[in-house]
């Protein structure tokens, strides 16, 4: 585990950051944007549990944070350097454990029947946020795909996340007894 003695180094001050391997590649790279919108999402959620979440959801987000960890991890190595270093990779498993929280949690849910707007609580709007930031994390990681090569578990945490989020802000706002609010497509 890297261990930060010094938070400042100066070196980033000509628009340049550092992969995992220590490449020096532009903070504005395909790599680097992807990387930083997944640092969002996690900060999202980080929101999120700082509202006071249910518990089952409260349960369930410090171990798909530590996850996205694993993701961050995963971006800031170019596929030609991941081998010579053991990094936490996103794997089947992830995505299936989202999959299944996502049936879990839905099982208490009633069927959508319209569109939702983001709301209702203030843990499920920072859900809602978390998930929209997903979805731009994912835009970002297709992007660096088409550039370079992203493993297919990665890009599919990513997609299956922002609908864990949909799903758990739905379920926040079903356990404070709030109910969602809906898209009026006639106002």
């Amino acid at each position: 585990m890297p261990r930060l003695t010094k938070i400042y180094t100066r070196t980033g001050d000509d628009g340049t950051t550092a992969l995992g391997s220590r490449q020096r590649v532009s903070k504005d790279s395909l790599r680097i944007r992807a990387t930083g919108t997944v640092d969002e999402v996690n900060a999202l959620l980080g929101l999120a549990l700082a509202q006071g979440l249910s518990e089952r959801l409260g349960l369930a987000l410090p171990a798909i944070q530590n996850e996205l960890f694993h993701l961050g991890a995963e971006l800031s190595f170019p596929p030609s350097e991941e081998q010579e270093f053991e990094i936490p990779r996103i794997e089947a498993h992830h995505v299936t454990a989202l999959e299944e929280l996502i049936d879990e949690l839905n099982q208490t849910l009633g069927p959508l029947e319209n569109f939702i707007l983001p709301g209702g609580s203030p843990g499920a709007a920072a859900l809602q946020l978390a998930r929209a930031v997903a979805r731009r994390a994912e835009r970002r990681m297709v992007s660096l795909a088409g550039a370079e090569q992203v493993r297919p578990q990665a890009t599919a945490y990513i997609n299956r996340l922002s609908d864990a989020l949909f799903v758990m802000a739905r379920y926040e706002n079903k356990q404070r007894g709030i109910e969602e609010p809906l898209w009026d497509s006639r106002a």
